[in-house]
């Protein structure tokens, strides 16, 4: 086995172990599997980017040519931003609950999808500075909203509830802003993957807009996260229904990015590359 599958796998490995402990806390009740929890991403991301890294150097392609690429990096960016939030506000350590099955899930997935480190290059039509701002507003902008969805189902889980690890969760109006904060994040970082892509399209093919389907889906899903902020801020809602918004929206996300391209053939399924 490759030295790049071995530290793929090793972090998968870990992202269960970490996956596992989260679930486990929270049927125990337990912060301290929640540490667990917290550790083992933390671990798992070391072999995780050094896969990325190894892969990277070895092929000299740009780590998010085939769908399996895109899921690991798009992994790799949630589990960093959910590291760097933990370790910053130590009362979100509920955080991992949803975000690293999400993620276990995901690069799990992505293992299944995995092929060897191919040398190939992309087109000079597709090499682009817009394509590298494409690529950091989605995975980005995934990320924070996976957190968003995080805070919101912690705040599900904290309404109206105490004693034990409740209390020592922030309160449910301060989880309330702290995801919407992270929903304008994502949303922002979202429409700057929009617009990149059309400018990068428009250089690789001559147009800005085609019509492809994953197109269509992130439009439709930055749409359904300014659903969410008209209903916030024009509609007054707050609380529980938005928490169960961003909850429903964050699978919409899921669907857009990996979902359609793997379903049916698209200009989002691979990059066409030349040897």
């Amino acid at each position: 086995m490759r030295t790049e599958q071995v530290l793929f796998w090793t972090a998968v490995a870990f992202y269960g172990l970490s996956a596992f402990s989260y679930i486990m806390g929270f049927i125990a009740k337990s912060e301290r599997l929640f540490v667990v929890g917290l550790v083992g991403a933390a671990v798992g991301f070391l072999p995780h980017t050094a896969s990325i890294g190894v892969r990277w150097v070895q092929g000299g392609t740009s780590p998010f040519i085939t769908i399996a690429e895109s899921i690991t990096l798009g992994v790799w960016v949630s589990v960093l931003l959910y590291v760097i939030v933990e370790l910053s506000a130590k009362r979100v350590r509920a955080l991992g609950v949803l975000v690293v099955p999400v993620a276990f899930v995901l690069i799990g997935w992505a293992g299944t999808l995995r092929t060897g480190i191919s040398t190939a290059q992309l087109a000079p039509a597709l090499q682009s500075g817009w394509l590298w701002v494409h690529i950091v507003g989605a995975t980005t902008g995934f990320s924070a909203v996976l957190v968003a969805a995080g805070l919101g189902l912690m705040y599900l889980l904290r309404q109206d509830k105490q004693g034990g690890i409740y209390d020592r969760m922030p309160d449910p109006k301060a989880l309330d802003d702290l995801s919407y904060r992270f929903v304008v994040g994502g949303f922002t970082l979202y429409g700057v993957m929009i617009v990149s892509g059309a400018f990068w399209a428009n250089q690789a093919k001559g147009t800005f807009w085609n019509w492809d389907p994953v197109e269509v889906w992130s439009l439709i899903s930055w749409l359904i996260y300014g659903i969410y902020l008209h209903l916030r801020i024009t509609m007054g809602w707050r609380g529980q229904r938005l928490a169960i918004y961003s909850l429903v929206a964050v699978a919409a996300m899921i669907v857009s990015y990996w979902g359609i391209p793997f379903g049916m053939e698209t200009f989002h399924s691979g990059f066409r590359i030349e040897h």
